[in-house]
């Protein structure tokens, strides 16, 4: 049975409307469905002499695998005209509009998954919007308490236990309550969104050497060795703390469901270059599956047609493998 995978593009301005075009360069088995604005694209596709299909969206119709050469649009009208590479914050509520529609119809499961497209975080924080990222627009909209920032790839995957802090903040964030959750939605996710029968998270230390028995930092012996302690009589496969330095090896590798690492730039650096032009980003936590492209707006590219889809094709694929994993 088909899923309906619902993609916002994201910023007009950048490349997500022309990277729609390769999403029908190919056949999908699910309903693949831009939320946006039907003529953005038709104008970006025809500056470049791109030719596709366009397709109504219907809601009341059951999903049906999408074929080559065809595009099925949920059109949203643009706020103001969008030139390519030039931002424009009031088309900030259109960015916002395709947000809210996308997650409407995966709370209900009118979708069964969202891949979501790049945005300018500057255009949407400006005036009264407040907008700080994807992740903490969908988690509030949502209404849930903790969410778990995953990226990965074919190679590996890689979880945070903090995401958007400056270093001095990291330490003091990591608390047994805060750690146990994110583990706990990362090993429940890793099941039920990946396929996952006893997941085994391999997990990094905050400090060099993973503090080397309390000379180097305290704070795995403190926090972190504890939570995993008891999440251990839980039942869950965890292992660690390890030094990050010497994490990431082929011989574990092999056997991880995913990585744990205790801030953004930790296990990041790993992924990314393992990974840069086929990496996804995905959300945990949420009560739909939520995926994005690995990349930005990447203004100096857009409307040139040379931006790489990729990520695009990962996070779509990603999508489509959590809803058949979720479903079964």
């Amino acid at each position: 049975m088909a899923n309906r995978i619902v993609i916002t593009p994201g910023e007009p301005a950048g490349v997500g409307p022309e990277l729609m075009y390769h999403l029908a360069q190919k056949d999908f088995d699910d309903q693949i469905v831009i939320i946006g604005s039907k003529s953005l694209l038709k104008e970006r596709f025809d500056a470049l002499n791109l030719k596709v299909a366009f397709k109504d969206f219907d809601k009341d119709t059951k999903p049906s695998p999408s074929p080559k050469g065809e595009l099925t649009v949920l059109n949203v009208d643009l706020a103001v005209p969008s030139v390519p590479g030039k931002l424009d914050p009031k088309n900030a509520s259109y960015v916002l509009k395709c947000l809210d529609i996308a997650h409407d119809l995966c709370i209900t499961d009118n979708a069964q998954a969202l891949v979501t497209g790049p945005v300018s975080k500057a255009v949407l924080d400006s005036g009264s919007l407040h907008f700080t990222g994807h992740t903490e627009y969908l988690q509030q909209k949502s209404q849930v308490k903790k969410v778990v920032m995953l990226l990965g790839s074919r190679e590996l995957r890689v979880a945070l236990a903090t995401t958007h802090l400056p270093l001095n903040e990291v330490s003091k964030a990591i608390t047994k309550e805060s750690l146990t959750e994110v583990i706990s939605i990362l090993h429940h996710d890793l099941k039920e969104k990946f396929g996952f029968e006893d997941p085994l998270i391999y997990v990094a230390g905050l400090n060099p050497h993973a503090g080397e028995n309390g000379h180097l930092g305290t704070e795995e012996i403190t926090t972190i060795i504890p939570v995993l302690n008891e999440l251990r009589k839980q039942g869950m496969k965890l292992e660690g703390p390890y030094p990050a330095d010497t994490l990431f090896q082929p011989k574990y590798l092999k056997n991880a469901a995913a990585f744990l690492t205790m801030y953004h730039d930790q296990g990041l650096p790993v992924l990314k270059y393992a990974a840069f032009d086929h990496g996804y980003n995905t959300t945990l936590g949420l009560p739909y599956i939520r995926t994005s492209v690995d990349h930005g707006t990447a203004l100096d590219l857009a409307g040139t047609g040379k931006a790489d889809p990729g990520s695009l094709y990962a996070a779509v694929d990603l999508a489509s493998f959590m809803a058949r994993s979720r479903r079964k």
